[in-house]
């Protein structure tokens, strides 16, 4: 019984292809790859920063 109310939020598949649908529509094929690719420079960059000491980046600013 509480497992079930779990997936309760959780998309399914017939939801997750017309959310798919939906994001081809508004930015295109061409642009997806771009934006994946923002968005993981942009990981890696949070990343990197979180891993330096903090008297470290005081002395860059």
């Amino acid at each position: 019984m509480i497992s079930s109310s779990i997936f309760l939020g959780m998309p399914g598949p017939g939801s997750m292809v017309l959310i798919i649908v939906a994001i081809l529509l508004l930015f295109g094929g061409k642009k997806i790859p771009e934006l994946m690719k923002g968005l993981g420079s942009g990981i890696k960059e949070f990343k990197d920063a979180s891993k330096e000491d903090p008297a470290e980046g005081k002395e860059k600013e």
